[in-house]
């Protein structure tokens, strides 16, 4: 079927998508290459069709989420790619969207943004069989991505995302709240995260942090935007994209992400859970993004005998291990570690609200954390 590419309500190039397999096969008129997506190359003013089809493909539910084969045989789905024509690629990340051809719609009439939508694909993605006969699969659930279970809701006018954790702790969620809460004590800009529940299960929940006037383009997209030079690491590479395309205070941005991620041993800061936000009208760049999706961290998953706040904490995106990957941090002046003093108080409060914590494991996990903290500052001390 026949689609225009949208960004808002221009126009940006045309498509054809095969939808029994999801895929771009055809790309036609470009009409503004500037508004094609970030990290798609380009060649004699034509964008590369299988990049442009990965990244298509890329803003669908991944296959890795969890209760995802329940919730396509809810829906009567096979693939979570179907998914993506049926909300016209709509998302509540940025402002991308594929009109079909013929049809008069408008940006106004269908972003998540401005406009309601269907709770079936959350529901069902949460376990929930819709009910009744008809499914309603206009819904922003069709392009979120991540692992764990999460869903879109409106509340008071506000677009939260709830979402969950993974057994045997389901910790994810909570360590989001205590994440949110050490970047306020070090005036780190961040996504805040309360705490929720869906019966006995812990949920993060937290305020879409983009607007209809905005964009989210992820590190993965950004660091796509230009081929990789043999001599530079990925780090320098990023921050070279980073200041090609003009995003302003990367490596500041960066040194408080990489701080953060020592301190709570965030075990998958990958590529695509950072990135940097643009104005969507100007296309100017406002700076990278306030840091968010922090769950995988704190040792989420390891049996209480197994952390050791002193070993060796494997890390993402730039160094295989924490102790390696916080070198690459240029500047601490603007770290006030005294504002952590009492966060291991702090923590425990949090984690005392889940029944799947016990006190044993709270205790380790706290006393860890201020352990971080001590760790740091010896080397803030050596680094000085």
């Amino acid at each position: 079927m026949e689609y225009t590419l949208m960004h808002k309500n221009i126009a940006v190039v045309e498509l054809v998508i095969d939808e029994t397999i999801s895929a771009i096969t055809k790309i036609g008129d470009v009409h503004h290459q500037e508004r094609l997506p970030i990290g798609v190359p380009v060649q004699d003013s034509r964008p590369d069709r299988k990049s442009l089809n990965d990244w298509w493909i890329g803003r669908s539910i991944p296959a890795s989420r969890s209760g995802l084969r329940d919730a396509l045989a809810a829906l009567r789905i096979s693939s979570p790619q179907f998914l993506l024509t049926k909300c016209f690629g709509l998302s509540l990340s940025d402002q991308y969207w594929v009109r079909p051809a013929l049809k008069s719609i408008e940006w106004e009439d269908v972003n998540f943004f401005d406009n309601s939508f269907s709770e079936d694909v959350g529901n069902a993605l949460f376990g929930r069989a819709p009910e009744g006969g008809d499914l309603d699969l206009m819904s922003p659930d069709n392009t979120s991505d991540g692992w764990l279970k999460k869903k879109w809701v409106v509340a008071n006018k506000k677009r939260l995302l709830l979402k969950g954790g993974s057994n045997p702790y389901f910790q994810e969620p909570l360590n989001e709240v205590i994440a949110s809460r050490i970047m306020k004590r070090l005036a780190i800009p961040h996504v805040q995260y309360d705490l929720t529940w869906d019966g006995d299960q812990p949920l993060s929940a937290c305020e879409d942090f983009i607007t209809a006037d905005t964009d989210l383009i992820s590190a993965w997209y950004i660091k796509e935007s230009a081929k990789k030079p043999e001599h530079l690491s990925g780090y320098q590479h990023l921050l070279a994209c980073c200041e090609a395309l003009g995003i302003p205070k990367a490596k500041d941005s960066l040194n408080q992400m990489l701080t953060l991620d020592y301190l709570i041993v965030n075990a998958d800061r990958h590529f695509n859970n950072f990135g940097a936000v643009r104005n969507a009208e100007s296309l100017e760049w406002l700076g990278m993004a306030p840091i968010y999706d922090s769950g995988t961290s704190l040792w989420y998953d390891q049996l209480p005998q197994m952390i050791r706040p002193r070993g060796d904490q494997a890390s993402k995106p730039f160094r295989s291990k924490h102790a390696e990957q916080i070198k690459l941090v240029t500047d601490f002046k603007w770290l006030d570690l005294a504002a952590l003093d009492g966060v291991d108080e702090e923590c425990a409060e949090i984690l005392k609200q889940s029944q799947y914590i016990d006190d044993a494991r709270r205790d380790i996990l706290c006393f860890s954390l201020q352990n971080r903290v001590k760790m740091l500052e010896e080397i803030i001390r050596i680094a000085r």
